[in-house]
């Protein structure tokens, strides 16, 4: 029976990530940047309940935009000295973030595997994933406003080199403190994604500029959700030293590649770093639509957290499931988080809060699924899909709004959003962890349902008061 499960599960993956891929491809070639660059570049979809709104009078004459719109005139001093980002450039932001922010997830998959290798106790290697994290986290609030202080292109060069040095030293590493080191610095230096992302927002054209931001984030998810299982599998052909070897060689190649692609543009902020790491809590009273989007980040990513935490718990609890077929899990939340790209296009059009509302449905019913997700595999899959697409979405729709808050503190703005974001995240897995234990998945689905209810809350009680329907600077 257990054999039979394994086929079922691995075919249904298969068809799933396979049936995503193809529609998404239909759906989303673009013929402007065919038309640009002589290649089928795939660009953002729109949810398929949101077409006839696209198509429709309402659609074009009403607008929701954030609460400081894009000021023109700096939008056009960018645009003046460099083009806006090709489809091929836009590839090359995706795959850096991708490789980046894969840095600080490999671990989670080679700890058994490094326990071995270096004798040392599993609870004691466990602890490399938490120093993951921490680097990751000082990178955020220390590095990553440097964004605005400094040209940006030798900033995410240096991180991009320090991520590869530091993975080609995890390699070598002789034992469990060299090794503790050297993934310390690889996470303080993987926030060259969360620099990227707003350097992108900021080269894309006005128009275009969610599609672009929502296209390099799900290069970024694409690296989180991936990375535990490509590093299983090498590590399970060539152990985990194999794994870092190769993670250190694609990052040093993609810094080359922006060496000689990324555009550099000149710093936004002449305050000196200490006014810079102080500005952050300005920004925050400052602008009370990136307190709303920082609300809706962190309540969402708790109930990420919360999934991603526990369903390989249950997968191996009630399936039986080895690694290799649990790993095959992330390809489905991979897809689902593909199909979320159409938030940025909502956002271009004006509709930022329908964005918000449409993914913060796909995530409750996507816990609604997980609810039946212990006795039926394909209900599970169907609420990765769903709240991955959801989680994904709403982020995109997040990010989108808080890059046209101020242009000149887009670093600054990321820093502050992403630190809470995380934080979030943090908690859910937290809560979701201390909930399996106790009661097992009924009540991590109650936890997510309870996420789900509030951050579906907090958009009604906007949708009553009208915040995001801002009319358009001129």
């Amino acid at each position: 029976m257990d054999v039979r499960l394994r086929a079922a599960t691995a075919t249904v993956v298969v068809l799933v990530c396979v049936g995503a891929a193809s529609v998404l491809s239909r759906a989303v070639t673009s013929p402007d940047l065919l038309a640009d660059s002589g290649l089928a570049i795939a660009s953002a979809t729109m949810p398929l309940c949101c077409k006839n709104i696209e198509h429709s009078r309402e659609f074009e004459m009403r607008k929701e935009l954030p609460e400081a719109p894009i000021k023109p005139a700096m939008t056009d001093a960018v645009h003046q000295t460099h083009p806006a980002l090709p489809g091929w450039q836009v590839g090359v932001f995706a795959t850096a973030c991708a490789l980046s922010v894969a840095t600080n997830y490999y671990i989670q998959a080679l700890t058994p595997a490094i326990a071995t290798d270096l004798h040392e106790p599993g609870p004691t290697v466990g602890l490399l994933v938490t120093l993951a994290q921490i680097g990751f986290a000082v990178g955020v609030i220390f590095i990553v406003p440097a964004g605005d202080l400094v040209r940006r292109k030798p900033l995410v060069c240096l991180l991009l080199g320090g991520t590869a040095g530091a993975l080609a030293l995890a390699a070598a590493a002789p034992n469990l403190t060299a090794l503790a080191c050297a993934l310390l610095l690889a996470s303080l230096c993987s926030v060259a994604a969360q620099i990227l992302v707003p350097l992108a927002a900021t080269l894309a054209s006005p128009d275009r500029q969610g599609r672009v931001v929502g296209q390099v984030m799900s290069g970024l998810l694409v690296g989180v959700l991936l990375a535990r299982t490509i590093a299983g599998l090498v590590a399970a052909h060539g152990g985990w030293r194999l794994m870092y070897g190769v993670a250190a060689a694609l990052v040093a190649a993609i810094a080359i590649v922006l060496v000689f692609s990324l555009p550099d543009v000149a710093p936004s902020s002449t305050l000196s770093y200490p006014r810079l790491l102080k500005s952050i809590g300005s920004l925050l009273v400052e602008h009370p639509q990136l307190r709303v989007r920082i609300a809706y980040g962190a309540i969402t990513f708790a109930g990420f957290g919360s999934l991603w935490t526990t369903v390989a718990l249950l997968a191996a609890d009630r399936y039986h499931y080895g690694e290799a077929t649990i790993g095959l899990l992330a390809l489905v939340g991979a897809a689902g988080a593909l199909c979320a790209q159409g938030a940025g296009r909502l956002v271009d059009r004006g509709r930022l809060h329908t964005a918000t509302g449409i993914f913060l449905v796909a995530i409750l019913m996507g816990w609604v699924f997980a609810a039946f997700g212990a006795h039926n595999i394909i209900a599970l899959l169907t609420a990765l899909i769903l709240i991955d697409i959801g989680v994904q979405g709403v982020h995109i729709a997040n990010q989108s709004a808080i890059y046209r808050l101020d242009l000149a503190a887009r670093s600054r703005i990321n820093s502050a959003y992403i630190a809470f974001y995380f934080l979030g995240g943090a908690t859910g897995s937290t809560i979701a962890a201390i909930a399996y234990g106790h009661r097992g998945w009924r009540a991590v689905v109650l936890a997510g349902i309870i996420f789900g209810i509030i951050g579906l809350l907090m958009w009604m009680l906007r949708l009553l008061a009208g915040r995001d329907r801002i009319p358009s600077a001129t």
